[in-house]
């Protein structure tokens, strides 16, 4: 998520985050024909939309980078997937608003749906009115907790919790640590939360824990960090769970304080982020944070489009490794989830060009 301002990032709730290095195989398109590997067709006979139709997609917000390069890949890869979408509605941060663009994407008649869930819970009412109408849907970056989805397209947020841990442990031997939470409403803001304190309690027990719900709001982040730093200067490391809400604030906290200090210099405070957004890369090649797990905006748009193309196909998948890199796994909700792959970005390969964060002009 985002580095806009404080000001338009107010309403930023119930966003979950996000990137990743992506290998966009010529032979995506034939396996939404064919279905290979895990990915085979079940045979299902053909959705209402026989396959073909116009296809609703619906953005959680556009005030951040993330969500912004996530809607400017959302046209090219709907092009190369031979997917016919209707021009992308923004729900702007509201659960409920987010419902109701579903029911008019739905009176339009739309044959397939592509959504970015702002609440894992909110959002069944919306796939439940799809489920009436016989309109399949894909879900991006946010799994629902309830409610019929064709497929989950989602990285591994337990693995992002993990390598931030895994970073800041090595890095630091000892002292505090904050977390930057997102919202605990998102399965993402959950898994990300837990996974990192779990991580940090097994392997880096020296480490001290301390943590900001900040529900994925800039400014929420900003006047929170600053009354911990004012409690705890001896912070020696932060752990941001979206770079493009939490980035600026962050920075802009820590240089008003006299602490913000490059990567070498004596009292830098090491700090990890997620989602591989420009701004952080620029971040990283200064040395004002040191690394990042980059979230897959233009994968998020591929995949998207690649899997409600084959719902309106009627095709179904398995858990298992597909030919993308990544894998189907099976949610406890029953929900299928291609969990594609999100690298951890530092110093050493932040000007790497698979890097979605290096294709956005």
């Amino acid at each position: 998520m985002a580095g806009s301002t404080v000001r338009n990032e107010r309403h930023s709730r119930r966003l979950t985050s996000w990137a990743v290095r992506t290998t966009a195989s010529a032979g995506v398109a034939a396996l939404a024909l064919t279905a290979c590997g895990s990915t085979k067709d079940s045979g299902a006979a053909d959705a209402s939309g026989g396959g073909t139709g116009k296809v609703g997609v619906i953005l959680p917000l556009l005030t951040s980078p993330f969500w912004q390069s996530y809607n400017d890949y959302v046209p090219k890869m709907a092009k190369s997937e031979g997917v016919e979408a209707l021009k992308t509605v923004n729900s702007n941060s509201d659960p409920s608003q987010q419902i109701t663009d579903i029911n008019n994407e739905l009176n339009q008649g739309v044959k397939g749906l592509v959504v970015a869930p702002l609440d894992s819970a909110a959002i069944e009412a919306g796939l439940d009115q799809a489920e009436r109408k016989g309109v399949p849907v894909v879900a991006v970056d946010v799994a629902p907790d309830k409610g019929k989805v064709a497929m989950v397209v989602r990285a591994d947020n337990v693995a992002y919790g993990e390598k931030a841990c895994q970073y800041l442990g090595k890095q630091i031997p000892s002292g505090k640590v904050v977390q930057i939470m997102g919202d605990l409403a998102s399965v993402n803001g959950r898994d990300r939360s837990e996974a990192f304190r779990a991580c940090v309690k097994k392997n880096f027990p020296k480490l001290k824990v301390l943590e900001i719900p900040a529900k994925w709001e800039s400014d929420t982040a900003a006047s929170k960090l600053d009354t911990l730093l004012n409690a705890n200067p001896d912070l020696k490391g932060i752990y941001m769970q979206a770079g493009g809400v939490y980035l600026a604030p962050t920075l802009q906290t820590l240089k008003s304080k006299g602490m913000l200090k490059k990567a070498g210099q004596s009292g830098h405070i090491t700090i990890i982020s997620n989602d591989g957004i420009p701004q952080e890369f620029d971040a990283i090649r200064k040395g004002e944070i040191d690394a990042t797990v980059s979230q897959p905006a233009d994968t998020y748009a591929k995949y998207g489009m690649y899997y409600i193309k084959a719902a309106m196909q009627g095709k179904t998948f398995k858990p298992g490794p597909t030919d993308h890199g990544s894998t189907i796994v099976k949610l406890p909700s029953g929900i299928l989830e291609d969990q594609l792959p999100a690298p951890l970005v530092t110093k050493d390969n932040v000007d790497d060009s698979e890097l979605w964060g290096n294709t956005v002009k």
